[in-house]
This record gives C-alpha cells, sequence and structure tokens, in this order.
C-alpha cells in the first residue's frame, strides 16, 4: 500500500508504526510542518504553515477553530500538489490534534483516513474545572471547551477511523463518534524497559545513585499543574523529614505542555518551588531539565518509588515507561491512570488533592521497598500482557492499518 502520514512534528506518536510499516513493504510517506527537521527514515514531505492573525473582533470560541482549518487548509494545499503530482495514497494515518486532516478527503476521497484521536476536549467530566485553584468551572469555561472541540468532532467525522491509545480517552468522544475508534496503546519497548540491578544514575553534580538506593522520581515534559507538579512538591517536606536518606530526581522543562502559563513572569517550576524551597533539603533535590531517553531509562530502573499524577487527560508515556522498568508507581486517582494502575497490586492510587496522603503513601513507598516488591512485579506484568509494544500494541496497529488495504 501507499501509506501517508500526517503530523506537525512527526513522527509523534508514530514513532513505531511508520518503519514498522515500511520494513513490512509498504511505500510511506510523511507529510510535517517544516519547522520539523527530525530525520526518521521516511520520505518526509514538508509543508510551510504560517498562522493567519484572527481578527479581534472574532467570537472567541471561534478563535481555536480559525487556528486548526488555517493549518488544515495549509496541509490541504500541500496534498492538492502532490495529487497533481500524481501521488494518491490508499491509507492516510494523521493526528487530528492541529487540523492538519481537515480536508485531506476533499483531496484524496478515495483514501481511507485514520486519525488518532487522542482527546476530545468537553466542558465537564475531564480537565476543564478539575483543579479549582487553577481551572474555573464556570459555564463560559464550559462553553470554550464545547467550542475547542468543534474541529476534532469534524476531523473524526470526515475519516474512516480513529485510534486512542486509551479506553477513557477515546470515551470522551461522543457517543456517536466513539463506535468508530479503535483503542490501540501506543506501545512500549520492554527489552530496552526493564528492571536492570547494575542501573546507575549519575546526578548533575556528579554524585551516583544505583538501584537498591532511596530515590523518589518525579517526571514530565514541563513541570505544571496539569500534571500535578504542584501537589507533589507541597507533599516533599514532609517526605523528606521523614526520610532523611532519600534522594528526590524531578525531571521536566520550565514550559507549558497543557493548559495556561501562570501570571507574571516567573515559571510554574519556580511558583511552585518558592512555597516550599525554605522546607526542603536542596542539597538532596535535584532539578535535572530534559532528559536523553538512556538516562530517563537509567533513572527509571534506580528508582524506588516513583510519583505521576495528572488531570483526566492524555497518559504519558512515561508511567507506563516507568511500570515496564519494574518502578513502584504511586499514581493519583484520576482517569486514564485507574485503567492501568489497580491499587495494591500493581500501584498505589491516591486522591490527586490530598497532599497529606501523598506524604504517606511517598514515605511508605520508600522506607518499605521489600514490601512494594510484589507490585513492582505485577506492575512489569502488566505492561508485558497489555502495553508492550512487540508484543501486543504493534502488531495490533499493523493489523487494524492493513485492514483498509485495497480490495482486489
Amino acid at each position: 500500500m501507499k501509506i501517508l502520514f500526517v503530523h506537525q512534528n512527526f513522527p509523534g506518536q508514530f514513532l513505531h508504526l511508520a518503519p514498522e510499516l515500511q520494513k513490512r513493504g509498504h511505500q510511506v510517506r510523511a507529510l510535517t510542518d517544516a519547522t520539523n527537521q527530525r530525520q526518521t527514515g521516511i520520505e518526509t514531505l514538508r509543508y510551510k504553515h504560517t498562522a493567519q492573525p484572527i481578527e479581534p473582533t472574532a467570537a472567541r470560541l471561534g478563535r481555536n477553530y480559525a487556528m486548526m482549518s488555517d493549518r488544515g487548509v495549509t496541509v490541504a494545499r500541500a496534498a492538492l500538489n502532490l495529487r497533481q503530482q500524481g501521488y494518491v495514497p490508499d491509507v492516510i494515518i494523521g493526528h487530528s490534534g492541529w487540523g492538519e486532516t481537515l480536508f485531506l478527503k476533499e483531496v484524496w476521497p478515495e483514501a481511507k483516513l485514520i486519525i488518532y484521536a487522542e482527546f476530545y476536549y468537553r466542558g465537564r467530566g475531564a480537565d476543564v474545572g478539575f483543579d479549582p485553584e487553577f481551572s474555573s468551572r464556570s459555564f463560559d469555561q464550559v462553553m470554550i471547551a464545547q467550542g475547542r472541540a468543534a474541529y476534532l468532532g469534524q476531523a473524526l467525522t470526515h475519516a474512516d477511523a480513529g485510534l486512542s491509545p486509551t479506553h477513557w480517552q477515546a470515551s470522551t468522544y461522543p457517543a456517536a463518534l466513539r463506535q468508530m475508534i479503535r483503542v490501540i496503546f501506543d506501545g512500549v519497548n520492554t527489552a530496552t524497559l526493564r528492571p536492570e540491578p547494575a542501573a546507575q544514575f549519575t546526578l548533575p553534580d556528579g554524585r551516583l545513585l544505583r538501584a537498591g538506593d532511596e530515590v523518589l522520581t518525579f517526571v514530565n515534559r514541563n513541570l505544571e499543574p496539569y500534571r500535578g507538579y504542584h501537589t507533589f512538591l507541597r507533599a516533599l517536606p514532609d517526605v523528606m523529614a521523614a526520610r532523611p536518606q532519600a534522594q528526590v530526581v524531578i525531571v521536566g522543562g520550565d514550559g507549558v505542555s497543557y493548559g495556561a502559563a501562570p501570571p507574571g513572569e516567573t515559571g510554574w517550576k519556580q511558583r511552585f518551588l518558592a512555597e516550599v524551597q525554605d522546607k526542603l533539603d536542596m542539597a538532596r533535590v535535584h532539578f535535572v531539565g530534559k532528559l536523553p531517553y538512556p538516562q530517563f531509562i537509567s533513572l527509571m530502573q534506580v528508582s524506588r518509588a516513583h510519583a505521576y499524577l495528572t488531570y483526566p487527560f492524555v497518559l504519558s508515556w512515561s508511567m507506563v515507561e516507568a511500570m515496564a522498568c519494574g518502578a513502584h508507581v504511586i499514581g493519583s486517582a484520576t482517569a486514564p491512570v485507574e485503567e492501568v494502575i489497580q491499587h495494591g497490586k500493581n500501584g498505589t492510587l491516591v486522591d490527586f488533592f490530598d497532599i497529606p496522603g501523598w506524604s504517606r503513601a511517598l514515605t511508605e513507598a520508600l522506607a518499605h521497598p521489600d514490601r512494594f516488591a510484589p507490585q513492582r512485579l505485577a506492575a512489569r506484568q502488566t505492561v508485558l500482557e497489555n502495553y508492550d509494544l512487540h508484543g501486543v500494541c504493534l502488531p495490533r496497529m499493523v493489523e487494524f492499518v492493513e485492514g483498509f488495504a485495497p480490495k482486489p
């Protein structure tokens, strides 16, 4: 088949699927934003998108759709140019989150279109209003969230099928569209992500942490409320007071991946740290920024307790990767974390807002690693059975895509 991947930051979620399909003999291409210069081994075409200014008088709820549909038009024009050159894909696989797939069926109506249906914005029951400290429960916010979903509904309506990584993320879509979505997790490579008794991680000051050491970890792309950075830091003083030998390693940038930036010039990282810094032994708190992937793996292999929190939103790969490494994950009792972690069986769940509860759970995990050894083993087994890249997820995705092959 001729298969075209569309993603403004390719490969994104298609990191493993695209090369696997190419290896199986399909003609694979990718279409991505010109600012994305990653080299992937896949023939890559690029479109140049210039964001158009939105008129100040434009209805507020329409601004998001205007931005996403503008990109969709840019991608459609690039697709039309490819069509005029004689290129017609059999299958298109694209992420719907930036509007890129909106008009591709107008260019290639004969192609099958699969969209990565990661999340459908909702006014209630998900991230909006979940954390009153940073997200209003006002009716205006409900309407804004509903307005943001317009292009996502359009994207799936004009597709042939959707692909979602968790059942809860698929459930955020309206019932009429949900039946179009196949749930297959992206997959983690358990051959690489595995327990390693000899693992070591070097701190910025040169000290070595080893598997078995008293290490507490927290990982996110950016340190922000959506991923519970504020709850984690607020729980930390009691943990460090109770465990004077514990080393805390915090991974993540100081930008914003989700939600709004904080008011003023101070980022979320420093804003929340300032609340508790005078109660912490900062010689034992290590902010390491964004790590190269091999170093991240080593850190998960030395972690005794790994904290993962999220609003009801998309699930981070890092949580499942930590479980694959045999880490004891203490996770927030929120969707879709609860889809993966069963409390007391393959991890520990704590109410997102229960700061004393987080302090107790993290302290207990650090103090009694032997007690939680069965949960660590069960965590890895959960990943092997349900989320393993080569044994479970990738074969399912390949079968799904190849099911759209043209009939002879």
